[in-house]
């Protein structure tokens, strides 16, 4: 998998968990300015969290990553066959998704602007009030709000309702919500949770209208004539909100307990659980490795290949002398030949400061028969001249294919 898909990967896993935290504990309360709030900083934290690392005993150890090195292809007895490139086909579908969200918002507002341009403007109240003949369904962008000429005689409470949105600038949340559904279209939660940002906005401006005096029951029976109106943009506030039922319990319902904040630092913790489960060093593997390490030589770091001052050299050669002598080495496993097993695998290892391999592992295998054969000779390989770093002989960790091709 490519650095980018696994990164999207995990960011994903932290904002599906945020996610599910705020609909659980979150939502349930009527902070809806410090909910919005918070919905859209904690998202984009999610973002970071990635690229932060929590180091572990294990990784401390010494075990550590390397480049490829490269191979003498004279060493194959015929080329390799090409896999099927899965990689590429998930990136390619990935990026398909992504452009296909972002086409849909880009038609979205090219149809609200050209609402908006169809009708009379005129500036009311700090916002400019476009008024469309006919019976359209209200709502706002930016600092315009779009409603029909006879909402406005009728039904004065919907311009309230409207103009809430424009004060509290709901549509920035909306912009700022986009780059997260065009990286993560794939997970069902953002799309949910870009509706709870959505229900936010309609609970504080209904919470605003109400306090301007307008009679709440009244209000109410407004918007269940309004709600079989359609939702026209994806990218606007309207009126005619489609979670009708919850608008008005959140309206009768009680204003939660200021101590229910405090419930919210549950998402630290809860968040740091699953860094630490995400960190690829915490496994009972490396932890393996690292006692072998331990009892061989003093506990080092391994030193990435490129960074290594004076490389390891073997047989006073460089890695395809290494190479050739695998390839020397290997004896192609009867059984694998029998049903023509072949393919190339990837092994890791460390060249330690006294010059041994060890810590020869599978990061991606072929078959049983053909990887216990490439560990088999790998493990078996000669001393090496250790590689240096200013000037002190250090572990180095390497990534080295083998291909195993019948003829």
């Amino acid at each position: 998998m490519t650095p980018f898909l696994l990164y999207i990967a995990r960011a994903g896993l932290y904002l599906a968990v945020f996610f599910a935290f705020y609909l659980l504990v979150m939502r349930r309360t009527t902070f809806f300015r410090l909910n919005r709030a918070l919905l859209l900083a904690g998202s984009y934290l999610c973002l970071i969290l990635p690229f932060i690392r929590l180091r572990t005993a294990s990784e401390a150890a010494g075990i550590a990553h390397s480049t490829a090195v490269t191979m003498n292809a004279q060493a194959l007895p015929s080329p390799e066959v090409s896999p099927f490139p899965w990689v590429g086909v998930m990136l390619g579908i990935y990026l398909l998704g992504a452009v296909v969200t972002l086409s849909l918002y880009v038609i979205s507002a090219w149809r609200m602007g050209r609402i908006i341009r169809s009708g009379a403007s005129v500036k009311r109240d700090g916002c400019t009030l476009v008024l469309l003949d006919g019976n359209v369904s209200s709502f706002s962008w930016a600092r315009k709000v779009v409603m029909s000429r006879h909402d406005l005689e009728q039904n004065p409470a919907i311009f309230t309702h409207e103009l809430m949105h424009v004060r509290h600038h709901h549509s920035v949340d909306l912009v700022l919500f986009l780059p997260l559904q065009a990286l993560f279209w794939w997970n069902p939660l953002t799309w949910i949770a870009r509706e709870e940002l959505r229900l936010l906005h309609e609970f504080e401006a209904d919470e605003d209208v109400i306090k301007n005096g307008i009679d709440a029951t009244q209000y109410q029976l407004l918007l269940v004539r309004k709600a079989a109106g359609e939702k026209r943009f994806s990218l606007a506030s309207g009126f005619q909100h489609a979670k009708l039922k919850n608008r008005i319990t959140m309206m009768l319902k009680s204003t939660s307990s200021s101590w229910m904040r405090w419930s919210y630092l549950a998402i630290i913790p809860l968040l740091a659980l699953f860094m630490f489960a995400c960190n690829p060093a915490r496994n009972s593997k490396n932890q393996k490795d690292a006692a072998a390490v331990t009892e061989t030589e003093p506990a080092q770091e391994a030193v990435p290949f490129q960074l290594a001052d004076d490389k390891p050299s073997f047989n006073g050669g460089d890695a395809n002398e290494f190479s050739q002598w695998v390839y020397s080495q290997i004896k192609y496993p009867e059984e694998a030949k029998k049903n023509q097993i072949q393919g190339r695998l990837l092994l890791q290892f460390t060249v330690g400061s006294d010059g041994v391999v060890r810590d020869v592992d599978v990061l991606r295998g072929v078959h049983e028969l053909i990887d216990a054969e490439a560990v088999r000779v790998v493990s078996s390989s000669p001393k090496w001249e250790p590689g240096r770093q200013d000037g002190k002989a250090v572990p180095v960790r390497y990534t080295f294919p083998v291909i195993f091709k019948l003829q």
